[in-house]
């Protein structure tokens, strides 16, 4: 059972929290490969075949392994490694990155994701937490959270204990006195409730927790969570 009174902050998850992400990405990546096709059209075709642009990813992370946490860097470093394979122009990889994330963050939000913010946002503070690259000034959705806690920034990623306590600590509350929201089971329920915060799972699937030990209050979208917080 979640207990309400000990909450004094709140913790949310972005990407497949308040929006689906992966449409997001898909179209990022035709956009990119359209804007590559005048400039390094060997590499456009390359990053076309998504077998070929998922080995270079796997190679990416291999190499660049301190860079994990940072989805941006390896993005960046994705774009750079095809350009290289091609023997095309490297120097296009900044612009071409920069359009990729431009187009990133036009995400379409769930039906029910600004009502809940506006629900939740007066009722307590927010802080943003996420393994992702969303931006929420660029999305339109700064104005609801006290501030944002990414893994790109802080140099960890969830489920580490720390990117929560740091959280907790930007909120100016204990960990025990902070509820988090996310959708993933692990990154998100689990890692929160290891750093000793209450968590619930916005579970859209309906699929079975995957551990053993403590489970979090369970919810299938944002209209719930405010029920259950009403």
């Amino acid at each position: 059972m979640l207990d309400t009174a000990r909450i004094r902050a709140m913790t949310l998850d972005l990407d497949d929290t308040l929006w689906p992400v992966w449409p997001a990405i898909r179209r990022a990546e035709q956009v990119l490969r359209d804007w590559l096709k005048d400039r390094a059209p060997a590499t456009a075709a390359l990053l076309a075949d998504a077998e070929t642009a998922a080995v270079i990813r796997a190679e990416v992370v291999q190499a660049h392994a301190h860079l994990a946490h940072d989805l941006s860097a390896m993005r960046r470093e994705s774009i750079r490694a095809a350009l290289r394979r091609t023997g095309e122009d490297e120097s296009l990889t900044d612009a071409a990155f920069d359009l990729f994330f431009a187009e990133r963050q036009r995400v379409e939000l769930y039906d029910d994701a600004i009502a809940a913010l506006e629900f939740l946002a007066v009722r307590h503070p927010l802080m943003a937490l996420s393994n992702g690259n969303a931006d929420l000034g660029l999305i339109g959705l700064g104005h609801y959270f006290q501030g944002s806690v990414t893994a790109r920034g802080f140099g960890v990623a969830k489920p580490d204990p720390r990117i929560f306590h740091e959280a907790a600590q930007r909120l100016g509350v204990p960990p025990e006195a902070v509820l988090h929201v996310g959708d993933d089971a692990t990154l998100d329920a689990h890692g929160a409730l290891q750093a000793g915060m209450q968590a619930v799972w916005i579970n859209r699937s309906g699929i079975a927790w995957p551990h053993e030990g403590p489970e979090p209050v369970v919810v299938e979208d944002l209209t719930g969570l405010c029920r259950l917080l009403a």
